[in-house]
């Protein structure tokens, strides 16, 4: 496969991205929505992209239109709406209690459910964010790589939340050390 002449609208599989879809083209990049991880500028030489081909493919175009809905249908689904992100079993019905040092003061409890849903809600708004940053035209790539990176670091702090959510495809990662786990 030629992977310097894909247009908008081709699916991709990317061994860590997983589907997705081109949204834009660049000289040396494509933009591709993915469907876990969003929007992501990915260098079109990329070795971990593999063009999807459909089993019964026909020989017809989508029309504009086609693409437009398609697109959109994309872009509602990462615009700040969240997706449905299961709670772990064990902690359903739980709740979470906030004790102070200080004995004589009374101590907070917290449904898990409600606590878990701002977890999920603050995952989302730094997507959110990430693909606002990515997408914004005022800023160069380093200060693009600059701000990225400091995401990456508030993952990186919500690990620790990552024991509610009932599937791991829906953790938070933060930076790799570069060592196999």
């Amino acid at each position: 496969m030629d992977q310097t002449t894909l247009g908008i609208g081709t699916r991709l599989q990317h061994t860590q991205h997983g589907p997705g879809v081109i949204i834009g083209v660049k000289y040396a990049t494509y933009i591709i929505s993915f469907i876990n991880y969003g929007i992501k500028e990915i260098d079109k030489t990329d070795i971990h992209l593999e063009e999807i081909i459909a089993e019964n493919a026909t020989l017809e175009l989508e029309t504009t239109s086609d693409v437009e809905k398609s697109l959109l249908k994309i872009l509602r689904l990462w615009n700040g709406v969240s997706e449905v992100v299961p709670l772990g079993e064990k902690w359903a019905g739980g709740t979470m209690l906030l004790q102070p040092a200080d004995k004589t003061l009374k101590p907070k409890e917290i449904p898990v459910e409600d606590f878990f849903h701002k977890i999920v809600m603050l995952r989302d708004r730094l997507r959110v964010l990430e693909q606002n940053i990515n997408s914004n035209k005022k800023l160069n790539d380093e200060e693009k790589v600059n701000i990225q990176q400091y995401i990456t670091r508030c993952y990186g702090s919500l690990t620790t939340f990552n024991v509610l959510f009932k599937d791991k495809e829906h953790w938070f990662v933060g930076e790799k050390s570069g060592k196999d786990d």
